[in-house]
């Protein structure tokens, strides 16, 4: 079916938004997400904060959480509720509260599709795999503005949408893959994944219109700096000339940080918990989290007026005299600039790396937070590694050549700065990190791109980014793969007693291979074991920039992070006895979805075998 709109998903850590260009006409809105706001109120957000809540039996009236699309396919009462209300009355019921599903899909300790969040929940039944969170998330986006686009008289059908949902550029590509099975699983058809920081990008763009090659030029590296709620999200795009024209290539991707606003809720709470105990108030569980949630408008509120000294925080209590047990105090904004200010982005020097964690011994299973709170340290970090990325590779080093101080020093030196995500909001936090950068560089702040709004800016990116895939105009991110994988080898050499040789890996796919390529590694024919059960070994690196297809690494295990294993017993060939290797080329391949495929090609017949690279340990 021709396309006729698209539709840009941001599918994000504590909410979700869509936005939609129309293409007949070119119109671009953000739609309204149609949700339930309470029992019996049904209504449109922005943005559908990414909950979902599971109510008791009996808890509610099944017609009272009915959503309209729900009413015309004739459902029952639905077992789960997703969005605004989720979020609000499950705050006081947190054990039924689904949370950061999203960052669970990214987890290595769990199967993301078993059931089991909410996290540390004793329900007995009724617990939704991550994987299941996304799909539901997705299919209510869906849903959502599509019922909202029809009350205002247009009528949508999803096969006519090129859909665009974004993922965080730190994302391991089997997160990624399981976003794409739930966008098919959600209804969504032949859905396309893009990176945050280069959605943000592109809504910046859009909304600069051509005056953006005026703001940006040749040898500029921009980093777009995105935290939300509950994630820190780096990329770097170099840009270049190439005829005359502007081109972007995304040069570095930083790691998954699970650390962003929730966190910074938390550590207030704990803040004015402490305050309230001195006076002599003991606060309950439920307590705890109200304070959280008030906390969190506080902050909000002194960072949006930079002129109130305080504002005040309301805890309610749960019995029956509610004003009565309600105990109240004022977050200020010396407490704030304490906490987040000089917690989170502290005035740290550029060779300050993030803490390990304590190394104990026993710990409890759960999201992998980062053990250390200070995002600056985060932030040198990345750009350390990225000038460690971008000296490894001679193209890479090359689209900076312009700019030959940004490789001066210990870290990649940005020339301007993207920010995204509800956090910069605050306009005391963007000017913070640009204080941080003039302060490591030594010289003067590099310049800030007024982005388009931070909480809705990647949906907005997306349908973008969408549009210009459709017609085939439009400015375009070159960027593939975000890391270079590798597979590993075992060495052939005579066995030496109490002496084990150093694992070898083979690069196969390089940084930056782009969605739809292929190669074919010919010059080197490998031993593949088949009828037998045999491993796979995976390895990546985010730091190797120039390895090329065919690049022997000699020693993976101390120079590479290992990924993943696998284990898994080949069909064998007629002509080779089980267990003997099979003269094989490797052919890997980067789908039009971005999946990660190893090809084995036997090099005297058409017979293959095909891995999916496997990038989290067991």
């Amino acid at each position: 079916m021709e396309k006729t709109f698209t539709l840009g998903i941001d599918l994000g850590t504590s909410n979700s938004a869509a936005a939609l260009e129309d293409l007949p006409s070119g119109e671009s809105r953000v739609p309204g997400i149609t949700q339930i706001l309470g029992p019996g109120q049904v209504g449109e957000r922005d943005t559908l904060p990414s909950t979902i809540y599971l109510p008791r039996a009996g808890e509610f009236a099944p017609e009272s959480l009915r959503l309209p699309w729900e009413r015309e396919n004739g459902a029952e009462g639905p077992a789960a509720v997703v969005g605004t209300f989720a979020r609000s009355h499950g705050a006081a019921v947190p054990d039924r509260l689904v949370t950061s599903a999203k960052s669970w899909l990214s987890n290595p300790h769990i199967d993301p599709r078993s059931p089991v969040l909410p996290w540390g929940s004793d329900i007995a039944a009724g617990k939704l795999s991550p994987a299941e969170c996304s799909r539901r998330y997705l299919e209510h986006l869906s849903e959502g503005v599509l019922h909202a686009e029809a009350r205002e008289g247009r009528e949508r059908d999803l096969a006519a949408a090129q859909v665009v949902v974004t993922v965080p550029a730190s994302f391991d590509e089997a997160a990624r893959r399981l976003t794409a099975e739930a966008a098919e699983a959600a209804g969504f058809r032949d859905v396309v994944l893009l990176e945050e920081p280069q959605a943000a990008f592109y809504a910046w763009a859009e909304q600069a219109g051509p005056a953006w090659r005026s703001q940006v030029g040749a040898g500029d590296i921009v980093l777009v700096c995105d935290v939300g709620g509950g994630t820190a999200d780096f990329s770097l795009i170099a840009v270049s000339e190439e005829d005359g024209n502007l081109a972007l290539e995304r040069i570095s991707v930083g790691e998954h940080i699970l650390l962003g606003g929730d966190n910074m809720d938390l550590a207030l709470a704990y803040t004015l918990q402490a305050k309230l105990e001195e006076e002599g108030n003991a606060l309950d569980d439920w307590q705890f989290l109200a304070l959280t949630h008030a906390a969190g408008l506080a902050k909000v509120a002194l960072f949006t007026d930079e002129t109130l000294p305080g504002a005040p925080v309301a805890v309610p209590s749960r019995g029956s005299g509610l004003l009565a047990g309600t105990l109240s105090t004022q977050l200020t904004r010396a407490e704030l600039e304490a906490v987040v200010l000089e917690g989170f982005f502290a005035r740290t020097a550029a060779d300050e790396m993030p803490a390990e964690d304590g190394g104990a011994a026993l710990r409890e299973f759960g999201l992998p937070y980062a053990a250390d709170a200070v995002v600056s340290k985060h932030l040198a970090r990345f750009l350390t590694r990225s000038l460690e990325n971008v000296r490894a590779s001679e193209a890479l080093s090359r689209l900076v050549g312009k700019r030959p101080e940004a490789l001066e020093g210990s870290f990649l030196r940005p020339t301007a700065v993207l920010f995204n995500g509800g956090v910069f909001k605050a306009a005391a936090l963007r000017r913070r990190v640009l204080e941080l950068l003039a302060a490591w560089s030594g010289g003067g702040a590099p310049r800030e791109l007024e982005g388009y709004q931070p909480d809705l800016a990647v949906a907005k990116g997306a349908a973008v980014y969408a549009r210009n895939r459709v017609t085939g105009t439009g400015l375009r991110i070159k960027a593939g793969t975000a890391r270079s994988y590798y597979i590993g080898l075992e060495s052939s050499r005579p066995a030496v007693p109490g002496f084990k040789p150093p694992v070898r890996a083979l690069c196969v796919v390089p940084q930056g291979m782009e969605e739809g390529t292929e190669h074919l590694i010919a010059d080197r024919t490998f031993g593949l074991v088949t009828g037998r059960p045999a491993v796979f070994r995976f390895f990546s690196s985010g730091v190797r920039g120039g390895d090329e297809p065919g690049a022997l690494v000699p020693n993976a295990e101390k120079t590479l992070e290992e990924s993943g294993r696998l284990e898994i017993t080949l069909p064998p060939m007629e002509e080779f006895p089980d267990g003997q290797p099979v003269p094989v080329h490797l052919n890997p391949v980067v789908t039009e979805l971005g999946n990660l495929e190893l090809w084995m090609k036997h090099t005297a017949s058409d017979r293959r075998w095909k891995v999916e690279f496997q990038v989290r340990m067991e």
